[in-house]
Protein backbone atom coordinates (compact mmCIF):
# COMPACT_ATOMS: atom_id res chain seq x y z
CA UNK A 1 0.00 0.00 0.00
CA UNK A 2 1.33 3.45 -0.86
CA UNK A 3 1.51 6.52 1.20
CA UNK A 4 -1.92 8.06 -0.58
CA UNK A 5 -3.50 4.80 -0.02
CA UNK A 6 -2.38 4.53 3.62
CA UNK A 7 -3.74 8.61 3.96
CA UNK A 8 -7.31 7.60 2.46
CA UNK A 9 -7.79 5.01 4.58
CA UNK A 10 -6.64 5.76 8.12
CA UNK A 11 -6.18 9.68 8.06
CA UNK A 12 -9.51 12.06 8.91
CA UNK A 13 -8.71 15.21 7.56
CA UNK A 14 -9.94 18.67 9.38
CA UNK A 15 -12.85 20.46 7.24
CA UNK A 16 -12.77 17.82 4.51
CA UNK A 17 -16.13 15.74 3.27
CA UNK A 18 -13.59 12.38 3.79
CA UNK A 19 -16.41 10.45 0.83
CA UNK A 20 -15.05 13.43 -1.24
CA UNK A 21 -11.45 12.94 -0.40
CA UNK A 22 -11.72 9.57 -0.78
CA UNK A 23 -12.65 9.57 -4.50
CA UNK A 24 -9.41 12.18 -5.16
CA UNK A 25 -6.14 11.87 -5.23
CA UNK A 26 -4.37 12.96 -2.22
CA UNK A 27 -1.30 15.55 -2.22
CA UNK A 28 0.68 14.92 0.31
CA UNK A 29 3.48 17.16 0.83
CA UNK A 30 6.88 16.55 2.05
CA UNK A 31 8.81 19.51 1.98
CA UNK A 32 8.93 22.91 1.68
CA UNK A 33 11.77 25.96 0.66
CA UNK A 34 10.61 29.44 1.07
CA UNK A 35 7.05 30.10 -0.38
CA UNK A 36 7.12 26.58 -2.07
CA UNK A 37 5.64 23.65 -0.91
CA UNK A 38 6.91 20.10 -2.39
CA UNK A 39 4.80 16.81 -2.60
CA UNK A 40 6.01 13.56 -2.90
CA UNK A 41 6.20 13.53 -6.39
CA UNK A 42 8.68 16.90 -6.57
CA UNK A 43 5.96 19.34 -7.75
CA UNK A 44 6.20 22.32 -6.80
CA UNK A 45 3.34 24.76 -5.65
CA UNK A 46 3.35 28.64 -3.76
CA UNK A 47 1.74 27.93 -0.79
CA UNK A 48 -0.91 30.80 -1.01
CA UNK A 49 -2.36 30.41 2.28
CA UNK A 50 0.80 30.29 4.08
CA UNK A 51 -0.45 26.63 5.27
CA UNK A 52 -3.87 27.69 7.02
CA UNK A 53 -2.44 31.38 7.64
CA UNK A 54 0.68 30.60 9.40
CA UNK A 55 3.97 30.51 7.69
CA UNK A 56 5.25 34.17 7.92
CA UNK A 57 8.95 33.99 6.49
CA UNK A 58 8.97 31.30 4.14
CA UNK A 59 9.34 27.60 4.98
CA UNK A 60 12.69 26.11 6.22
CA UNK A 61 13.93 30.09 7.04
CA UNK A 62 17.41 29.20 8.29
CA UNK A 63 16.91 31.64 11.32
CA UNK A 64 13.72 29.91 12.60
CA UNK A 65 14.92 26.14 12.23
CA UNK A 66 18.32 27.25 13.77
CA UNK A 67 16.82 28.25 17.21
CA UNK A 68 14.50 25.23 17.18
CA UNK A 69 17.32 23.08 16.85
CA UNK A 70 19.55 24.58 19.19
CA UNK A 71 16.87 24.76 21.95
CA UNK A 72 15.73 21.01 21.10
CA UNK A 73 19.41 20.49 21.89
CA UNK A 74 19.45 21.97 25.33
CA UNK A 75 15.54 20.88 26.25
CA UNK A 76 12.28 20.25 24.44
CA UNK A 77 10.21 20.63 26.99
CA UNK A 78 9.09 21.29 30.90
CA UNK A 79 6.08 22.01 32.42
CA UNK A 80 5.17 25.87 33.13
CA UNK A 81 3.15 24.89 36.26
CA UNK A 82 4.80 26.46 39.22
CA UNK A 83 8.56 26.70 37.47
CA UNK A 84 9.31 28.25 34.51
CA UNK A 85 12.04 27.82 31.11
CA UNK A 86 14.12 30.67 29.98
CA UNK A 87 12.48 30.92 26.10
CA UNK A 88 8.90 31.53 27.89
CA UNK A 89 10.42 33.89 29.54
CA UNK A 90 12.26 35.68 26.86
CA UNK A 91 9.21 35.54 24.87
CA UNK A 92 6.90 37.21 27.00
CA UNK A 93 9.34 40.21 27.47
CA UNK A 94 9.43 40.55 23.86
CA UNK A 95 5.38 40.14 23.24
CA UNK A 96 4.77 42.92 25.78
CA UNK A 97 7.63 45.33 24.46
CA UNK A 98 5.93 45.01 20.92
CA UNK A 99 2.25 44.79 21.77
CA UNK A 100 -0.61 47.45 22.35
CA UNK A 101 0.00 49.26 25.20
CA UNK A 102 -1.22 48.09 28.43
CA UNK A 103 -1.28 44.84 27.84
CA UNK A 104 1.47 43.57 30.43
CA UNK A 105 1.12 39.88 30.90
CA UNK A 106 1.77 36.67 28.99
CA UNK A 107 -0.41 33.36 29.49
CA UNK A 108 0.70 30.41 26.88
CA UNK A 109 -1.66 28.06 25.16
CA UNK A 110 -1.19 26.02 22.08
CA UNK A 111 -3.72 27.35 19.45
CA UNK A 112 -5.97 29.94 18.48
CA UNK A 113 -8.90 28.01 20.18
CA UNK A 114 -7.59 27.46 23.46
CA UNK A 115 -6.20 31.53 23.25
CA UNK A 116 -9.33 32.41 23.37
CA UNK A 117 -10.90 29.88 25.79
CA UNK A 118 -8.50 31.48 27.88
CA UNK A 119 -9.58 34.37 27.46
CA UNK A 120 -13.31 34.57 28.26
CA UNK A 121 -12.38 32.19 31.03
CA UNK A 122 -10.16 35.08 32.18
CA UNK A 123 -12.72 37.64 32.09
CA UNK A 124 -15.55 35.46 33.85
CA UNK A 125 -13.67 35.07 36.43
CA UNK A 126 -12.15 38.65 36.59
CA UNK A 127 -15.86 40.30 36.85
CA UNK A 128 -16.96 37.57 39.36
CA UNK A 129 -13.91 38.07 41.59
CA UNK A 130 -14.33 42.01 41.78
CA UNK A 131 -18.14 41.05 43.21
CA UNK A 132 -20.31 41.26 40.26
CA UNK A 133 -21.81 38.36 40.05
CA UNK A 134 -24.29 39.17 37.23
CA UNK A 135 -21.71 39.81 34.71
CA UNK A 136 -21.77 36.46 32.99
CA UNK A 137 -22.79 37.41 29.27
CA UNK A 138 -20.42 38.11 26.39
CA UNK A 139 -21.29 39.95 23.21
CA UNK A 140 -19.68 38.27 19.86
CA UNK A 141 -20.44 38.94 15.87
CA UNK A 142 -22.46 37.26 13.96
CA UNK A 143 -20.31 35.86 10.98
CA UNK A 144 -17.25 35.29 13.93
CA UNK A 145 -15.31 32.72 14.59
CA UNK A 146 -12.65 32.17 17.06
CA UNK A 147 -12.28 28.28 17.42
CA UNK A 148 -13.20 25.09 17.72
CA UNK A 149 -13.81 24.51 21.53
CA UNK A 150 -16.72 24.92 22.97
CA UNK A 151 -16.37 28.21 24.62
CA UNK A 152 -15.03 29.98 21.55
CA UNK A 153 -17.77 27.77 19.56
CA UNK A 154 -20.53 29.52 21.50
CA UNK A 155 -18.40 33.08 20.49
CA UNK A 156 -18.86 31.62 16.88
CA UNK A 157 -21.37 32.98 14.18
CA UNK A 158 -21.30 30.95 10.98
CA UNK A 159 -24.02 28.32 11.21
CA UNK A 160 -22.26 25.63 8.25
CA UNK A 161 -19.72 25.15 11.04
CA UNK A 162 -22.11 25.85 14.99
CA UNK A 163 -25.43 25.09 14.48
CA UNK A 164 -25.35 21.12 14.92
CA UNK A 165 -23.65 21.81 18.42
CA UNK A 166 -26.74 24.56 19.31
CA UNK A 167 -27.42 22.15 22.70
CA UNK A 168 -23.96 22.12 24.03
CA UNK A 169 -23.07 25.79 24.09
CA UNK A 170 -24.01 29.10 26.57
CA UNK A 171 -25.86 31.85 25.14
CA UNK A 172 -24.02 34.67 23.68
CA UNK A 173 -25.51 37.66 22.41
CA UNK A 174 -24.61 38.41 18.49
CA UNK A 175 -23.86 42.08 16.76
CA UNK A 176 -24.20 42.38 13.29
CA UNK A 177 -21.37 41.61 11.18
CA UNK A 178 -19.41 44.70 10.03
CA UNK A 179 -19.50 43.77 6.26
CA UNK A 180 -20.45 45.29 3.91
CA UNK A 181 -21.28 43.95 0.92
CA UNK A 182 -23.95 41.40 2.11
CA UNK A 183 -25.03 44.32 4.97
CA UNK A 184 -27.32 42.16 7.87
CA UNK A 185 -29.00 45.97 8.12
CA UNK A 186 -29.24 46.09 4.83
CA UNK A 187 -27.54 49.40 4.76
CA UNK A 188 -25.13 51.25 2.17
CA UNK A 189 -21.79 52.48 3.01
CA UNK A 190 -20.92 55.15 3.83
CA UNK A 191 -24.79 56.74 3.80
CA UNK A 192 -24.90 54.63 6.91
CA UNK A 193 -22.71 56.08 9.06
CA UNK A 194 -21.37 52.67 10.18
CA UNK A 195 -24.67 51.70 11.41
CA UNK A 196 -23.07 48.35 12.52
CA UNK A 197 -21.07 50.01 15.13
CA UNK A 198 -24.21 52.02 16.76
CA UNK A 199 -25.90 48.52 16.74
CA UNK A 200 -23.00 47.31 18.34
CA UNK A 201 -23.01 50.81 20.65
CA UNK A 202 -26.35 49.72 21.49
CA UNK A 203 -26.16 46.47 22.49
CA UNK A 204 -23.27 47.25 25.04
CA UNK A 205 -25.18 49.91 26.78
CA UNK A 206 -28.12 47.86 27.25
CA UNK A 207 -26.28 44.68 28.78
CA UNK A 208 -23.03 46.57 30.09
CA UNK A 209 -24.83 45.53 33.65
CA UNK A 210 -24.17 41.96 32.96
CA UNK A 211 -21.50 41.72 30.60
CA UNK A 212 -18.18 40.52 30.83
CA UNK A 213 -16.71 41.04 27.26
CA UNK A 214 -17.26 42.37 23.86
CA UNK A 215 -14.90 39.19 21.66
CA UNK A 216 -14.08 39.95 18.04
CA UNK A 217 -11.81 40.05 15.31
CA UNK A 218 -10.64 43.31 14.48
CA UNK A 219 -10.57 44.72 10.78
CA UNK A 220 -11.68 41.28 9.11
CA UNK A 221 -13.66 38.35 9.80
CA UNK A 222 -11.12 35.58 8.64
CA UNK A 223 -13.34 32.45 8.25
CA UNK A 224 -16.65 33.73 7.58
CA UNK A 225 -15.42 34.80 4.40
CA UNK A 226 -12.44 37.52 4.58
CA UNK A 227 -15.23 40.30 5.85
CA UNK A 228 -13.67 43.95 6.32
CA UNK A 229 -14.64 46.40 8.55
CA UNK A 230 -14.57 50.16 7.56
CA UNK A 231 -12.46 52.42 8.98
CA UNK A 232 -13.87 53.64 12.15
CA UNK A 233 -15.33 50.64 13.93
CA UNK A 234 -12.60 49.43 15.61
CA UNK A 235 -12.29 52.22 17.16
CA UNK A 236 -16.19 53.23 17.97
CA UNK A 237 -16.40 49.53 19.68
CA UNK A 238 -13.48 49.83 22.24
CA UNK A 239 -14.60 53.81 23.11
CA UNK A 240 -18.27 52.24 24.30
CA UNK A 241 -16.43 49.18 26.23
CA UNK A 242 -14.74 51.99 28.15
CA UNK A 243 -17.67 54.27 28.62
CA UNK A 244 -19.70 51.34 29.79
CA UNK A 245 -16.84 49.25 31.71
CA UNK A 246 -16.98 46.36 29.62
CA UNK A 247 -13.73 44.32 28.94
CA UNK A 248 -12.67 44.41 24.90
CA UNK A 249 -11.08 40.65 23.77
CA UNK A 250 -9.58 40.69 20.40
CA UNK A 251 -9.11 37.50 18.65
CA UNK A 252 -5.34 38.40 16.49
CA UNK A 253 -5.33 34.97 15.53
CA UNK A 254 -5.57 35.02 12.01
CA UNK A 255 -4.80 38.95 11.77
CA UNK A 256 -2.09 39.39 13.84
CA UNK A 257 2.15 39.39 12.98
CA UNK A 258 1.49 41.38 10.15
CA UNK A 259 -1.08 40.09 8.00
CA UNK A 260 -2.85 43.04 7.62
CA UNK A 261 0.47 45.79 7.02
CA UNK A 262 0.99 45.96 10.73
CA UNK A 263 2.13 44.14 13.36
CA UNK A 264 -1.36 43.66 15.39
CA UNK A 265 -4.63 44.58 13.51
CA UNK A 266 -5.95 46.97 16.47
CA UNK A 267 -2.44 49.22 15.63
CA UNK A 268 -4.75 50.52 12.86
CA UNK A 269 -6.88 52.32 14.95
CA UNK A 270 -4.89 52.61 18.54
CA UNK A 271 -6.86 50.34 20.08
CA UNK A 272 -5.46 48.68 23.16
CA UNK A 273 -7.52 45.94 24.18
CA UNK A 274 -8.03 44.36 27.70
CA UNK A 275 -7.61 41.28 26.49
CA UNK A 276 -6.12 40.20 23.22
CA UNK A 277 -5.20 36.26 21.52
CA UNK A 278 -2.20 35.47 19.23
CA UNK A 279 -1.62 32.16 17.59
CA UNK A 280 -1.05 30.73 14.14
CA UNK A 281 1.83 33.39 12.83
CA UNK A 282 3.66 33.56 16.44
CA UNK A 283 6.09 30.42 15.73
CA UNK A 284 6.21 31.75 11.65
CA UNK A 285 4.15 28.81 10.87
CA UNK A 286 6.67 26.31 12.96
CA UNK A 287 5.02 25.21 15.69
CA UNK A 288 1.88 25.46 17.99
CA UNK A 289 1.79 27.71 20.40
CA UNK A 290 -0.70 30.92 21.24
CA UNK A 291 -0.70 33.76 23.72
CA UNK A 292 -3.43 35.37 25.69
CA UNK A 293 -1.74 38.65 26.68
CA UNK A 294 -3.80 40.72 29.68
CA UNK A 295 -3.33 44.03 31.70
CA UNK A 296 -1.94 44.36 34.82
CA UNK A 297 -5.90 44.95 35.93
CA UNK A 298 -6.72 41.71 35.32
CA UNK A 299 -4.09 40.28 36.88
CA UNK A 300 -4.55 41.63 39.63
CA UNK A 301 -7.82 40.41 40.37
CA UNK A 302 -6.64 36.69 40.54
CA UNK A 303 -3.96 37.68 43.38
CA UNK A 304 -4.40 36.29 46.80
CA UNK A 305 -4.23 34.25 49.53
CA UNK A 306 -3.60 30.43 48.76
CA UNK A 307 -7.10 29.43 50.40
CA UNK A 308 -8.92 32.99 48.58
CA UNK A 309 -8.75 30.41 45.85
CA UNK A 310 -8.35 33.37 43.20
CA UNK A 311 -5.87 30.99 40.81
CA UNK A 312 -6.15 30.61 37.65
CA UNK A 313 -7.20 27.11 37.11
CA UNK A 314 -6.37 26.54 33.65
CA UNK A 315 -2.95 25.06 31.82
CA UNK A 316 -1.87 22.86 29.42
CA UNK A 317 0.32 20.04 29.19
CA UNK A 318 3.01 22.01 26.86
CA UNK A 319 1.88 25.23 27.80
CA UNK A 320 5.04 27.76 27.17
CA UNK A 321 6.74 24.87 25.37
CA UNK A 322 10.55 26.06 25.50
CA UNK A 323 11.15 24.56 21.36
CA UNK A 324 7.65 27.01 20.61
CA UNK A 325 8.89 29.73 22.38
CA UNK A 326 12.46 29.67 20.64
CA UNK A 327 10.73 29.24 17.62
CA UNK A 328 8.49 32.28 17.99
CA UNK A 329 11.60 34.58 19.35
CA UNK A 330 13.09 34.00 15.97
CA UNK A 331 10.11 34.99 13.79
CA UNK A 332 10.15 38.28 15.73
CA UNK A 333 14.25 38.10 14.95
CA UNK A 334 12.81 37.62 11.05
CA UNK A 335 10.67 40.88 11.41
CA UNK A 336 13.49 43.05 12.66
CA UNK A 337 16.46 42.05 10.61
CA UNK A 338 14.69 41.16 7.07
CA UNK A 339 12.84 44.73 7.92
CA UNK A 340 9.65 42.59 6.71
CA UNK A 341 6.85 45.11 7.65
CA UNK A 342 8.57 48.08 6.03
CA UNK A 343 8.77 45.78 2.64
CA UNK A 344 4.82 44.79 3.19
CA UNK A 345 4.18 47.76 1.64
CA UNK A 346 5.39 47.82 -1.69
CA UNK A 347 3.43 44.37 -1.84
CA UNK A 348 0.61 45.22 -0.57
CA UNK A 349 0.02 47.93 -2.98
CA UNK A 350 0.38 45.90 -5.65
CA UNK A 351 -1.65 42.80 -4.43
CA UNK A 352 -4.20 45.95 -4.34
CA UNK A 353 -3.30 46.99 -7.79
CA UNK A 354 -3.66 43.39 -9.66
CA UNK A 355 -6.88 42.28 -8.01
CA UNK A 356 -8.45 45.35 -9.69
CA UNK A 357 -8.06 42.94 -13.04
CA UNK A 358 -10.52 40.63 -11.12
CA UNK A 359 -13.09 43.05 -11.35
CA UNK A 360 -13.14 41.87 -15.20
CA UNK A 361 -14.69 38.21 -14.23
CA UNK A 362 -18.29 37.67 -14.54
CA UNK A 363 -19.19 35.98 -11.38
CA UNK A 364 -16.78 37.84 -8.77
CA UNK A 365 -18.96 39.61 -6.99
CA UNK A 366 -16.78 41.12 -4.48
CA UNK A 367 -13.13 41.93 -3.77
CA UNK A 368 -11.79 42.22 -0.01
CA UNK A 369 -8.84 43.43 1.25
CA UNK A 370 -6.80 44.19 3.95
CA UNK A 371 -2.60 44.16 4.27
CA UNK A 372 -1.64 40.61 2.87
CA UNK A 373 -5.75 38.88 3.56
CA UNK A 374 -7.79 38.66 0.42
CA UNK A 375 -11.02 37.31 -0.26
CA UNK A 376 -12.49 37.30 -3.69
CA UNK A 377 -16.45 35.95 -3.47
CA UNK A 378 -17.09 34.25 -6.84
CA UNK A 379 -21.39 34.30 -7.36
CA UNK A 380 -23.83 33.31 -9.95
CA UNK A 381 -24.81 36.79 -10.33
CA UNK A 382 -23.33 39.94 -10.21
CA UNK A 383 -25.77 42.09 -9.69
CA UNK A 384 -28.21 40.36 -7.54
CA UNK A 385 -25.13 39.12 -5.72
CA UNK A 386 -27.20 35.47 -5.93
CA UNK A 387 -24.65 32.58 -4.77
CA UNK A 388 -23.86 29.35 -6.34
CA UNK A 389 -25.98 26.50 -5.26
CA UNK A 390 -23.28 24.07 -2.47
CA UNK A 391 -23.57 21.11 -5.07
CA UNK A 392 -21.62 23.10 -7.66
CA UNK A 393 -18.64 23.32 -5.15
CA UNK A 394 -17.38 26.37 -7.63
CA UNK A 395 -14.88 27.19 -4.61
CA UNK A 396 -13.44 23.54 -4.57
CA UNK A 397 -13.38 23.65 -8.37
CA UNK A 398 -11.09 26.72 -8.44
CA UNK A 399 -8.35 25.59 -5.92
CA UNK A 400 -8.46 22.05 -7.92
CA UNK A 401 -7.59 24.01 -11.46
CA UNK A 402 -4.91 26.57 -9.36
CA UNK A 403 -3.37 22.83 -8.22
CA UNK A 404 -2.71 22.35 -11.58
CA UNK A 405 -1.20 25.88 -12.20
CA UNK A 406 1.08 25.18 -8.90
CA UNK A 407 -0.58 27.00 -6.37
CA UNK A 408 -2.11 26.07 -3.45
CA UNK A 409 -5.03 28.10 -2.56
CA UNK A 410 -8.34 26.96 0.12
CA UNK A 411 -11.65 28.46 -0.56
CA UNK A 412 -14.35 29.70 2.33
CA UNK A 413 -17.31 28.12 0.48
CA UNK A 414 -16.98 30.20 -2.52
CA UNK A 415 -15.30 33.06 -1.42
CA UNK A 416 -11.49 32.19 -2.85
CA UNK A 417 -8.61 33.64 -0.35
CA UNK A 418 -5.25 34.53 -1.28
CA UNK A 419 -3.04 34.88 1.67
CA UNK A 420 0.51 34.38 1.12
CA UNK A 421 4.04 34.14 3.39
CA UNK A 422 4.95 37.53 3.86
CA UNK A 423 8.26 36.95 2.09
CA UNK A 424 6.66 36.40 -1.21
CA UNK A 425 8.92 37.93 -3.61
CA UNK A 426 6.90 40.29 -6.73
CA UNK A 427 7.41 37.40 -9.21
CA UNK A 428 5.98 35.03 -6.63
CA UNK A 429 3.33 37.56 -6.09
CA UNK A 430 2.45 37.67 -9.60
CA UNK A 431 2.22 33.82 -10.37
CA UNK A 432 0.14 33.65 -7.73
CA UNK A 433 -2.25 35.94 -8.95
CA UNK A 434 -2.42 35.24 -12.22
CA UNK A 435 -2.89 31.57 -11.69
CA UNK A 436 -5.52 32.49 -9.11
CA UNK A 437 -7.27 34.78 -11.71
CA UNK A 438 -7.02 31.99 -14.77
CA UNK A 439 -8.76 28.99 -12.43
CA UNK A 440 -11.69 31.67 -11.73
CA UNK A 441 -11.92 32.50 -15.47
CA UNK A 442 -11.84 28.63 -15.98
CA UNK A 443 -14.02 27.22 -13.79
CA UNK A 444 -16.95 30.16 -13.91
CA UNK A 445 -16.82 30.99 -17.78
CA UNK A 446 -15.67 28.02 -19.27
CA UNK A 447 -15.95 28.34 -23.09
CA UNK A 448 -16.24 31.94 -22.72
CA UNK A 449 -12.28 32.23 -21.88
CA UNK A 450 -11.18 30.24 -24.77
Amino acid sequence: MDLKDIDRRYVWHPFTQMKDYENDEPLIIERGEGVYLIDIDGNRYIDGVSSLWVNIHGHAHPIINKAIHEQVNRISHSTLLGISNRPAVELAKRLVDVAPEGLTKVFYSDNGSTSVEIGIKMAYQFWQQLGFPRKKKFISLAQGYHGDTIGSVSLGGIDLFHKIYGPLLFHVEKAPSYSCYRCQLGLEYPACELACAAEMERLIEEHSEELCAVVMEPLVQGAGGMLMARPGYLRKVSQACKKNDVLLLLDEVAVGLGRTGKLFACDHESVSPDILCIAKGITGGYLPLAVTMTTDRIYNAFLGEYTDYKTFFHGHTYTGNPVCCASAIANLDVFEKENTLENLSKKIKFLENYLEKFRELEHVGDIRQCGFMVGIELVLDEVSKAKYPPGDKIGIKVIKEAKKGGVIIRPLSDVIVIMPPLSITMEELKKLLEVTFDSIRKVTEGDKCD
